[in-house]
């Protein structure tokens, strides 16, 4: 999803105050969901966030096009992954976060679907010791408890960490024409103790982790609703810390 509806005019007589990135993956998602799967993903919930915005934040709020490739490494044992290392991506975020600043943007929130972009979790500590933007990176795991038990999902994100229902179910409401039917049954193991060391492969022969079979439309849009109005809420949350900051 590429945002097309930001332009000069607008950006003009309404100065930036926050930013949205979108952060995917090319990796494979089993038989039904295509490798884009988490760039998709993380440009609906950026969406849906952005959505949820009061007017006035929204208006002043940049989407940014989604970064389509990340740290899939763990998935180098099934065909077709792309990657780039955890230093390109950190360096390829701060230079980003570097150039809000020089716009005056004072929050920055980094919206990631992919599971394996572990340093960003790091990166985003660091860039909060320096002077603005303040940094998010959403959703947090508490978000993700809360968007689950509104959309009635009982497993956890460790449980259906790949393709499953929570994937699916988003993609349903998102980008249905990207499914492919019938959806597949539950596959993947549930403990995972060497996934780092091993890589997906070596816990998923389909490249399924949980149970597509699973998944609805309805579950997919509960899902979004729900990320979408946590999103917003933090990024108000830290808009305000900001301008307090700042007066």
């Amino acid at each position: 999803m590429i945002p097309s509806r930001q332009r000069l005019p607008h950006l003009t007589a309404t100065a930036p105050l926050a930013a949205i990135l979108p952060v995917g993956s090319f990796e494979q998602h089993g038989p039904h969901l295509p490798m884009t799967t988490d760039t998709l993903i993380a440009g609906a919930v950026a969406a849906a966030i952005h959505d949820a915005l009061p007017a006035d934040m929204a208006a002043a709020t940049l989407v940014l096009p989604p970064l389509p490739v990340s740290c899939s490494q763990e998935h180098a044992g099934f065909p077709g992954a792309v990657w780039v290392g955890a230093r390109a991506l950190a360096g390829f975020v701060e230079d980003l976060a570097a150039s809000l600043r020089h716009q005056g943007i004072g929050v920055f929130a980094i919206v990631n679907a992919h599971g394996g972009n572990y340093v960003l979790a790091n990166l985003v500590q660091e860039l909060n010791l320096t002077a603005h933007p303040r940094t998010l990176l959403l959703p947090g795991r508490d978000h993700w408890a809360e968007a689950l038990q509104a959309a009635g999902i009982a497993r956890s994100l460790s449980e259906d960490m790949h393709a499953g229902e929570i994937e699916t179910s988003i993609l349903l409401a998102a980008a249905p024409d990207a499914v492919a039917l019938p959806l597949p049954a539950a596959d993947g193991a549930r403990e995972r103790p060497r996934l780092t060391e091993l890589g997906m492969a070596a816990y998923t022969r389909s490249g399924v982790i949980g149970d597509p079979s699973a998944a609805t439309a309805e579950k997919g849009r509960a899902l979004l609703a729900a990320l979408g109005a946590t999103g917003a809420t933090e990024i108000v949350r830290a808009a305000v810390i900001v301008a307090g900051d700042d007066s």
